[in-house]
C-alpha cells in the first residue's frame, strides 16, 4: 500500500517500512542468541608469543649471515643505506623466515595520505625461462616496488596519466607477518614517494623530522655530555575506541559509511552516573580484547594497559613507550588488527572521534619525550645540578617551540572527525596551551625573576642549588594531571592530548619533532653567541633560558581549559582559537611554517602545498559523504516511519470523530499529529536546503573556498536535520523506527 501526502512530497511504501524496521529487531534478537567467543591466553605467557611474527634481532641472527646482520644493524643505528649486494642476502634470509612461518606472499606496507594503510601482495612464486617453478625474493624486491602513485591522494603531484610511484624499504622498522584468515603475508614497512622523489605518505617526512631532531638535540646535549651520539624521539600512545555489536552497526548506514551516527537521541542513561569508567569489562568485549592483544603481541606491539573508558561502550589500550617511528607503525597496525579481530567476535570497533552525540568521543593521547643513546630521558629531572640544567634546557625549549608554533600544532590534529570533539568539554579545546604543574611553574618563575641581566658566578651557584632542591622532588605522582590541557607535562614527558582517535600519529609527531629541532638549533646559536663574548657556558645557557621563559609565558596555563574564562583570557594573550579544520589548516602554509619545513628539510614547497590541498580535499569529501548519507537516512528511514505513524494517528482521530466523540477525546492525538507534521516538514525543508548548499559548494573550483562553504554553509544543516529527526525518534511508535537506537548501540552486547 502506498500513501501520498502532498505537503511532504513523500511517497511511502509501507511494505518497505515493515521490512526495514524488522532488520533492527532481527539484529536485537541476534544479540540475544549470540554465542560468546571464548578467548584467552591459556597456559601461554605473553613473553612466549611476543614478537613471534616479527623479523627482529633474534630472528635475524638465525636467518642472516654475520655480514648481512651487521650491515642491517648498522643501517638501523646510523641511518646509512643497505648496500645492494647485502640486500640480496637479507632478502633471502627474510624469505626463509617468512616461509618457515607459512607465508606465501610479500607486500610493501605503507601509509599513504588516506588515513589507512596500503598493501599490494606479490607471491614468492615465479617461473624460470625453462618453465621451472621457483620461490624467489631478491634484494630488488625487498628495497623497492612500484605502486600507482596517481591513485592515492597526491595534491596534484601526480596526474592520472603520471602513474609511477615507488615504495622504498625502511630498515629501521622491522618486517612482520600479517595473518588474515588462513593466509600469511610478509609485510615490509616502506616509505611512499612519487616518481620524482616527492613524498606521498606519512612515514617519509616523519623520518626526516626524526633525523632533524636527532642532530639538533645531540648538538645541545654536548653542552652537558660529550658522550651523547644520538637522541631519539619516543612515543607512547593511548588508543581510545568504541565497541558495538556488528549486527546493530550493519543496520545503521551512517555507521557503515561515515564511522559515526548522524542521527540518534541520547538515551535516558548515558555516562552521567560515571559507572562505566574503569568498571568491569563486559565478557564479550573482554574476549575481543584478549584476542586482539595476542595478535598485537605476535607483531611486537607492546600493549600494557586495557580498561573501560568514560562513555558506555568505550574502551582504551596503551603500550610501553617506543621509538617514535616504530610506535607510529605499531599504532597504525593495531587499528587494522582491532578492526579485523572485532569481526571474529561479530563486533565493530569504532575509531571515529565522535561516533555518538551526547557522550564522550575518543582521542589518542600522544606521550612524547626524547632519550639519548646513553640512557637519559631528556625530559626527566635529574639528581644533580648538571643534569637538572640539561633537563631545564630541553623542558624550556619544548615550551618555547609550542609557543612559537601553536597554530601549526593545532593544524596537525585538525580533521573533520576531530572538529566534533575538540572543545566539547570532554577533550582539550582548540586553543593550544601548555600545562607544567605547580612545582615547575615555580622553578620557571624563579629563573625568570631572580636572575639579573648580568650573571655572576654566585648567581649560577644559587640557581643550580635552587633547581637541584626543587626539581628532584618532582615525581610523576607529585605532578597533578590537567586532563583539560592539550599539551601537558606529566613528570617525564609531554602528553599531547588533542590528537584524534582515528589519526595517524605521524602527523602531530613530525610537526612536534620539527618545531623542537628548529627551536634547539636557534637555542644553540643564541648560547654560542653569548659564549663567544667570553661568558661561561652555564651562565650563557641560563641567560637564554630566561629569555625563552619570558617569551613563551603566554602559552602556559594551569587552570580549566574548558572554561569560558580561559577562552577570553587566551584571546587577551593573543592565542588563536581555530574551531574548524579549514581555518586551522591554513597554519601549514604561513610564511613561518614554510620556512620551518623548508629549512629543516622536511617538505619541499610543492610537497607542503600538496599536503595542504589533500587535507582540505579530505575534509570536503568527508563532510560531503556525511551530507549524502544524512539526506538518505532522513528521506528513506526517518520520514517514512514518521509518516506511517502520522497516518495511524489520523485514522485514529477519524475513527473517534466518526463515533461522535468531542474533540477533547482525541486532543492528545491531534497534538501528536501537529508535532509529527512540524518535524516532518522541518526535515524535508532542511534536506532540500542542504542539497542546494552542496551544489553551490561543489561548483566552487578553489578547494580552500569549497572547504569553507562545506564547513559554514552545508554542515550547519546537519544539526537542524538531526534536531527534527531526534525529536521524531521520541514520539514515533518504536515498532516503526528503523534505526537501532542509542540505548541499543551503547548497551546491547
Amino acid at each position: 500500500m502506498k500513501i501520498f501526502l502532498p505537503f511532504s512530497k513523500i511517497t511511502v511504501d509501507l511494505s518497505k517500512i515493515n521490512i526495514m524496521s524488522s532488520l533492527r529487531f532481527q539484529a536485537l534478537r541476534a544479540i540475544q542468541g549470540e554465542e560468546k567467543k571464548i578467548s584467552g591466553y591459556g597456559d601461554k605467557k605473553i613473553t612466549a608469543i611476543f614478537g613471534s611474527h616479527v623479523f627482529n634481532g633474534r630472528t635475524m641472527r638465525e636467518f642472516l649471515s654475520d655480514e648481512a646482520y651487521k650491515s642491517l644493524q648498522n643501517s638501523v643505528k646510523s641511518g646509512t643505506r643497505v648496500e645492494r649486494k647485502m640486500a640480496d642476502q637479507i632478502a633471502a634470509g627474510m624469505k626463509g623466515w617468512a616461509e618457515s612461518k607459512g607465508a606465501t606472499h610479500f607486500t610493501h606496507w605503507f601509509q599513504p595520505l588516506t588515513g589507512t594503510t596500503a598493501e599490494k601482495h606479490d607471491s614468492f612464486f615465479n617461473i624460470k625461462s625453462d618453465g621451472t617453478a621457483i620461490e624467489i625474493f631478491d634484494g630488488d624486491a625487498l628495497i623497492q616496488q612500484e605502486p600507482d602513485a596517481s591513485s592515492f591522494p597526491n595534491g596534484g603531484i601526480r596526474a592520472t596519466f603520471e602513474a609511477r610511484g615507488y615504495t622504498a624499504w625502511d630498515p629501521s622498522s622491522p618486517a612482520f607477518i600479517m595473518e588474515a584468515g588462513s593466509g600469511k603475508t610478509l609485510c615490509i614497512p616502506t616509505i611512499f614517494i612519487a616518481y620524482n622523489g616527492e613524498s606521498l605518505d606519512y612515514k617519509a617526512p616523519l623520518l626526516k623530522s626524526i633525523a632533524a631532531l636527532d642532530k639538533a638535540a645531540v648538538d645541545v646535549c654536548h653542552y652537558f655530555d660529550k658522550n651523547v651520539n644520538k637522541v631519539i624521539a619516543t612515543l607512547g600512545w593511548e588508543q581510545e575506541y568504541f565497541v558495538i555489536d556488528e549486527n546493530l552497526a550493519n543496520v545503521r548506514p551512517d555507521l557503515l559509511m561515515c564511522g559515526r551516527t548522524l542521527l540518534g537521541h541520547s538515551p535516558a542513561k548515558g555516562q552521567q552516573l560515571e559507572d562505566h569508567y574503569f568498571g568491569s569489562i563486559p565478557e564479550r568485549v573482554y574476549a575481543f580484547m584478549q584476542d586482539f592483544e595476542q595478535e598485537a603481541y605476535k607483531l611486537g606491539i607492546p600493549l600494557r594497559t586495557r580498561h573501560n573508558e568514560v562513555a558506555p561502550a568505550q574502551f582504551e589500550c596503551a603500550p610501553v613507550f617506543e621509538e617514535v617511528n616504530i610506535a607510529v607503525d605499531h599504532n597504525t597496525l593495531l587499528m587494522d588488527v582491532m578492526t579485523k579481530v572485532a569481526k571474529r567476535h561479530k563486533l565493530k570497533a569504532l575509531m571515529h572521534e565522535k561516533p555518538f552525540a551526547g557522550v564522550n568521543g575518543s582521542g589518542k593521547h600522544n606521550n612524547w619525550s626524547m632519550a639519548t643513546d646513553t640512557g637519559v630521558n631528556l625530559l626527566s629531572p635529574g639528581k644533580t645540578p648538571r643534569t637538572n640544567l640539561m633537563f631545564l634546557t630541553f623542558f624550556v625549549n619544548t615550551i618555547k617551540a609550542v609557543h612559537d608554533y601553536a597554530d601549526l600544532l593545532r593544524a596537525s590534529i585538525a580533521s573533520a572527525n576531530n572538529d566534533h570533539r575538540l572543545g566539547a568539554n570532554e577533550a582539550p579545546p582548540a586553543i593550544i596551551s601548555v600545562y607544567v604543574g605547580k612545582y615547575l611553574s615555580d622553578v620557571l618563575d624563579e629563573v625568570e625573576t631572580r636572575v639579573k641581566d648580568k650573571f655572576t658566578e654566585q648567581d649560577e651557584v644559587i640557581l643550580k642549588l635552587d633547581i637541584h632542591k626543587q626539581i628532584p622532588e618532582l615525581m610523576m605522582d607529585n605532578t597533578d594531571r590537567n586532563r583539560t590541557s592539550p599539551f601537558a607535562f606529566t613528570g617525564n614527558k609531554f602528553e599531547f592530548r588533542a590528537v584524534g582517535s582515528s589519526a595517524n600519529c605521524a602527523s602531530p609527531m613530525l610537526v612536534l619533532n620539527t618545531i623542537m629541532a628548529d627551536t634547539l638549533k636557534q637555542f644553540k646559536k643564541d648560547v654560542d653567541a653569548i659564549i663567544e663574548k667570553g661568558e661561561k657556558k652555564e651562565i650563557a645557557i641560563l641567560q637564554v633560558l630566561r629569555a625563552y621563559i619570558t617569551k613563551s609565558k603566554n602559552i602556559r596555563f594551569e587552570g580549566d581549559n574548558y572554561s569560558d574564562e580561559w577562552a577570553e583570557e587566551a584571546k587577551r594573550r593573543g592565542l588563536n582559537n581555530f574551531k574548524t579544520t579549514p581555518e586551522a589548516l591554513d597554519a601549514y602554509v604561513t610564511e613561518a611554517s614554510k620556512h620551518l619545513f623548508y629549512s629543516n628539510g622536511i617538505f619541499t614547497q610543492r610537497e607542503l602545498e600538496a599536503r595542504h590541498e589533500i587535507m582540505l580535499e579530505e575534509y570536503v569529501k568527508k563532510v560531503q559523504i556525511e551530507g549524502r548519507t544524512l539526506g538518505y537516512l532522513a528521506t528513506n528511514h526517518v520520514l517514512p516511519a514518521a509518516i506511517n505513524y502520522q497516518n495511524t494517528l489520523v485514522e485514529n482521530v477519524k475513527g473517534l470523530k466518526d463515533l461522535g466523540l468531542s474533540e477533547s477525546a482525541y486532543k492528545a492525538q491531534l497534538n501528536l499529529v501537529e508535532v509529527v507534521s512540524k518535524h516532518i516538514n522541518g526535515i524535508n525543508d532542511n534536506v532540500e536546503a542542504m542539497l542546494q548548499a552542496r551544489k553551490v559548494a561543489n561548483n566552487e573550483p578553489d578547494m580552500h573556498v569549497r572547504a569553507g562553504k562545506y564547513c559554514h554553509e552545508v554542515k550547519p544543516y546537519f544539526d537542524q536535520i538531526r534536531y527534527h529527526a531526534d525529536k521524531l525518534e521520541l514520539v514515533v511508535d518504536d515498532k516503526l523506527w528503523q534505526l537501532p537506537k542509542y540505548r541499543e548501540l551503547l548497551f546491547m552486547r
